[in-house]
């Protein structure tokens, strides 16, 4: 991908998590991520993906999501609605959902909760359902309808800036958990909701320390 990206934008930044960061002082700057879920793909299971993000002087402009096993594939990009190609067919659009208690929750791993579990129990006690695991195709999912609430930390730039024209071009908003627009400098904590009127409450029930 940096070797396709550099021919073809030879002006451009190229940063991933492999191989650092390429023309730093560049105004447009490529975010790459080949194998988002690590864990997944060393296991055999499918749901890892492939993230591909532009960013216009460290604002997310464009966003792929590419699961390579199961043939899906989101695309983002500012001022335009999420297009969603995949075998199976599926119908581009978070859903609503006005209250917390007909939610539905998604994080990757419970170790990446640890050091935040008092926040992460106020939120799991207050929504219908939690789920564990996903990675980068939870935010697909939650794309598609079928999921609420995604709330994760310790995330990198490479781990979130394709998913932010995905969520907010299907209808959803994504913020760190004070509700702030995500920033390549930022506390590394990132929130997805399908119905943005969703954030205030969730970010709520995350405020504060252990």
């Amino acid at each position: 991908m940096r070797a396709v990206l550099s021919e073809r934008f030879p002006e451009h930044g190229i940063q991933g998590e492999e191989f650092g960061l390429d023309r730093p002082d560049a105004t447009l700057r490529w975010v790459l991520d080949p194998i988002d879920g690590t864990r997944a793909f060393i296991s055999g299971r499918p749901t890892f993906g492939t993230l591909i993000a532009l960013l216009e002087n460290g604002r997310p402009i464009v966003g792929v999501i590419d699961q390579p096993v199961t043939g899906e594939r989101w695309v983002g990009a500012a001022g335009r609605a999420t297009t969603f190609r995949g075998p199976m067919g599926g119908t581009i659009g978070c859903r609503p959902c006005p209250t917390l208690a007909s939610a539905e929750l998604s994080c990757t791993s419970v170790e990446m909760m640890r050091d935040v579990m008092p926040q992460w129990e106020r939120l799991a006690g207050a929504v219908r359902r939690n789920y564990w695991g996903g990675d980068c195709y939870a935010y697909g999912l939650l794309a598609l309808g079928q999921i609420d609430v995604v709330a994760e930390c310790h995330m990198k730039v490479w781990d979130w800036a394709a998913l932010v024209q995905v969520v907010e071009g299907a209808g959803g908003r994504i913020t760190d958990w004070a509700g702030l627009p995500l920033r390549p400098d930022g506390d590394g904590t990132v929130l997805a909701v399908g119905d943005p009127a969703l954030t205030e409450q969730v970010a709520a029930l995350l405020a504060g320390t252990p």
